[in-house]
């Protein structure tokens, strides 16, 4: 069970590490882009932490069947680019019933050392009773040795009334630092009509 100590760090279970709030980005209407630059804004995204973690609350596009995007910068910032090999499963149910199943997506989501922006969800909804939350991890982003490993998982009440348990994974096929992450709206970044993401380091202990 986590707790909370008196520094106001979230204590994981017994031998995991402690959750370090680093940075909250608040969106609330027509917004491009929100993005997190290794020192800009105190933003901390370098070898202080092994893992890092961006949590998504409502992420709520400004058009229907728009989608949560991410992509990744080694130049902090100055391009998003970072080259990327990807894999995308879901499982869906709609409120009618159907359709019910898991389902691999080899679309534009699944991407294969490619430097476009990566889709994490499909036909995100517009309307109020729509949005999408969830988690995007990423593992040791200054390593110099290894490529860069992340991984997602989002819940996503779509624009067809169908509830979506989307897993994204990957890796950037660099060892150079990825030092930037930015969000948006689908492949050409259209605007976020709102969202709160917040990122947090995980200490070793």
């Amino acid at each position: 069970q986590n707790t909370l100590d008196n520094t106001g760090l979230i204590k994981s279970p017994a031998g995991g590490g402690a959750w370090n709030f680093i940075k909250n980005i608040t969106i609330t209407s027509s917004t491009a882009t929100a993005s997190f630059v290794n020192g800009t804004s105190d933003v901390v995204l370098d070898s202080t932490y092994k893992t890092y973690v961006f949590t998504i609350t409502n992420f709520h596009p400004e058009s229907n069947g728009d989608t949560l995007s991410v992509n990744f910068s080694t130049d902090t910032g100055s391009n998003y680019n970072a080259t990327k090999t990807t894999s995308l499963f879901l499982a869906r149910h709609d409120e009618d019933d159907s359709p019910a199943d898991v389902a691999y997506d080899s679309r534009s989501q699944d991407l294969a050392e490619s430097t476009d922006i990566l889709r994490l969800t499909e036909n995100s909804g517009a309307d109020n009773d729509q949005s999408v939350s969830g988690v995007l991890w990423l593992f040791d982003p200054s390593n110099a040795t290894f490529l860069k490993h992340f991984w997602c998982q989002v819940h996503s009440a779509n624009k067809d009334n169908i509830a979506q348990n989307i897993f994204t994974s990957g890796y950037c096929n660099t060892t150079d630092a990825v030092d930037a992450v930015q969000f948006g709206s689908s492949v050409g970044f259209t605007n976020i009509g709102a969202c709160e993401i917040s990122l947090y380091g995980i200490s070793n202990s």
